[in-house]
């Protein structure tokens, strides 16, 4: 059997959609990753974009990641285990570190490659992990390269959690991973139930909360902070892509437990460090999310407007509470077709489909920044209910 006849499938699929006009990936955008952005010269309100903050436009981000081009050049040429740390990471560990009030912190290259790192660094093929059936793709695949048993227990069903955690035999090394914020549907895990079942059981439990941090708790540290677990949690991973307006990922932990991670990792010690720009742009928003929490506040009260405008027009938006707010549509076909509607009236969001949704449990992820105005969220509301009882999703 030829290995690549598998890619005809793939191939005959983006055709049809392609020929169908509802092939919604890769779309080249021609401006800044804003509130408003260009495609094809048309203007879209992008309400698709995880830049909860809306830092990517801000000149301070921008001027720091050209200064560090200047000073540092354009990359380390080199992972950070070797010649590739720089007095810049260093510093933004050790800040990062400070604002979480931790005493530890490493950087990684991309998000992804976080936890592709610390998973398979903190557990092993003795050990057990336990994870929320919809945690991040990066964390399964952390899972599968640690050769640690995997469990899995159903989304946000801390019952289930302690059904699995109960089987478990006292000997073995047990680490809990959950999102704090789930990325598709905006829902939070109930992490102070699973703190609990944590401590009952002696585990030791990993956040990744890359769409919690810079937006949810009283100073900007995510979910950890909106339930007050930040002491409960043994690691707090993040991502620079999205609030921090960069590339890049990290991780929180107590110093021993970094130390562990920045010699064992195989996804930093055999990687390219990050870039001195992402390195610089990164601080910079650091910076802005300590000393502006207009911003935060700001975003949410645009999602409680969002929100509330989708339930009065009578879509199903999950169990959201955060700026990532999914509509629910079912159908995947159905899913890309109001994907168009919305695109063709000027909206640009994301249709999302299985594996990273539950068969059957297509969606429309919406996700909003701080710097949507409120002509933005009235024209997508606007756009929203005449599309919706266009497309029947709604009784008109």
């Amino acid at each position: 059997m030829d290995l690549f006849k598998k890619c005809s499938s793939t191939v005959n699929e983006v055709n049809r959609a392609l020929a169908l006009e509802i092939y919604p990936f890769f779309t080249p955008i021609e401006s800044v990753q804003d509130h408003r952005v260009t495609i094809d010269g048309r203007e879209f309100i992008m309400i698709g974009s995880n830049g909860y903050l809306g830092l990517a436009a801000d000149p301070r981000i921008k001027e720091a990641a050209m200064n560090a081009v200047k000073k540092y050049g354009s990359t380390c040429s080199g992972s950070r285990f070797l010649n590739g740390t720089l007095d810049i990471h260093v510093k933004l560990e050790h800040d990062l570190a400070n604002f979480f009030e931790k005493d530890g912190a490493i950087v990684f290259s991309t998000g992804f490659q976080t936890n592709l790192g610390i998973i398979p660094s903190i557990a092993a093929k003795d050990d057990i992990i336990i994870i929320d059936r919809q945690d991040h793709a990066s964390i399964i695949d952390g899972c599968r390269l640690s050769f640690a048993e995997l469990k899995k227990f159903r989304h946000n069903d801390v019952k289930d959690l302690e059904r699995i955690l109960k089987t478990l035999p006292d000997d073995k090394g047990k680490l809990i991973v959950v999102d704090g914020v789930f990325s598709m549907e905006g829902d939070l895990a109930p992490l102070p139930e699973i703190v609990d079942m944590k401590k009952k059981y002696s585990a030791r439990l990993l956040v990744d909360d890359a769409h919690g941090i810079g937006v949810l708790g009283e100073k900007g540290r995510g979910a950890c902070e909106h339930f007050h677990i930040m002491d409960d949690v043994d690691m707090i991973m993040g991502t620079f892509s999205k609030s921090f307006a960069s590339l890049g990922g990290f991780v929180i932990a107590d110093k021993n437990v970094i130390t562990h991670i920045k010699h064992t990792a195989r996804a930093l010690i055999f990687s390219a460090s990050m870039t001195p720009s992402s390195v610089a742009s990164a601080q910079t928003a650091l910076n802005i999310i300590q000393s502006e929490p207009e911003r935060r506040k700001r975003l949410m009260e645009i999602t409680k407007k969002v929100l509330t405008g989708f339930h009065d027009i009578g879509l199903d938006t999950g169990n959201s509470v955060t700026p990532v707010i999914p509509v629910i549509i079912g159908e995947e076909e159905k899913c890309f077709g109001f994907w168009k509607m919305l695109r063709e009236n000027g909206v640009f969001a994301n249709p999302v489909i299985s594996p990273a949704t539950p068969p059957g449990r297509a969606l429309i992820r919406t996700s909003y920044m701080a710097t949507h105005t409120d002509e933005d969220i009235e024209t997508v509301l606007d756009v929203f209910s005449r599309c919706a009882k266009q497309f029947g999703l709604v009784k008109t």
